[in-house]
């Protein structure tokens, strides 16, 4: 399947059934086309993003004994990693001329998002709650519609969203275990280790790709645009295990240590 026919069912296909329907075949670059920057996805009614504070906050989880509470949660990770698979859609389709190995990383790593929405999405429903009941926030996209280049895309969204995923999955594991939801643990305990392998491929493409005279951390901090920043990559509880397994130098991990941040 070309990457660009995959991208804009990502991104402009209507059919939420479309977004999340799994590629079997190879990938192909042969015809990525003209820079397009969309501005919103398209996406069914019920999943329309909402005005701003119109879609629920995160439950506190000492709520997540109420199954409720948890599908709540679930619905907004749903939500986030649907919006994290149409971003990597859009970047397809807004830089066709990035290098088509980096394209077809990506592509694989939109299948894990795919999968990743599909898991909250049953659990939520499991729990009592079918995905597209709550409003939902345009957070993660309205962020992505600043990026300018590959570089910029690659610090704000695998380096700083899915960097900070690398300790919210695991606090969310917790979370859940101790409200008796093995099964909602054992989904975050999944994501975690596939978001290990998605920071790995944002610090490769990261090295590959900026000025040879920036360091890991100066290439990352210059592409960032506020309001991110690197401490936006940080979770409640910093882990460092998972950033060295991503492959972050222990200077980088340092630098993210909060309070150690520059």
């Amino acid at each position: 399947m070309e990457l660009r026919a995959f991208a804009e069912q990502v991104v402009l296909s209507e059919s939420l059934e479309a977004k999340l329907e799994r590629v079997r075949k190879e990938f192909t670059d042969a015809a990525p086309g003209l820079a397009l920057r969309v501005d919103e996805p398209t996406r069914p009614a019920n999943l329309q993003f909402a005005p701003r504070r119109a879609a629920p906050a995160m439950p506190h989880p000492d709520t997540f004994v109420d199954p409720r509470r948890r599908a709540i949660a679930h619905h907004i990770m749903a939500n986030h990693e649907l919006q994290a698979l149409e971003v990597m859609g859009w970047m397809l389709l807004a830089f066709p001329g990035a290098p088509t190995e980096f394209r077809l990383g990506l592509a694989r790593v939109m299948q894990d998002e795919q999968r990743h929405t599909l898991m909250h999405m049953e659990r939520s429903a499991a729990l009592g709650l079918r995905f597209g009941e709550l409003p939902v926030n345009c957070y993660i996209w309205k962020k992505a519609l600043s990026f300018q280049s590959v570089l910029e895309y690659l610090a704000g969204l695998p380096l700083t969203f899915e960097g900070r995923n690398l300790d919210h999955t695991l606090e969310f594991e917790e979370y859940f275990l101790k409200a008796g939801d093995p099964k909602s643990a054992a989904i975050m305990k999944t994501i975690h280790r596939d978001e290990i392998s998605h920071v790995a491929f944002g610090m490769e493409w990261l090295r590959k790709l900026k000025p040879t005279d920036q360091s890991d951390w100066e290439a990352y901090v210059a592409h960032l645009h506020y309001p991110l920043r690197p401490d936006k990559s940080v979770g409640d509880v910093f882990h460092v295990a998972p950033r060295l397994a991503a492959g972050m130098t222990e200077d980088f991990v340092n630098r993210l240590k909060p309070g150690a941040i520059d």
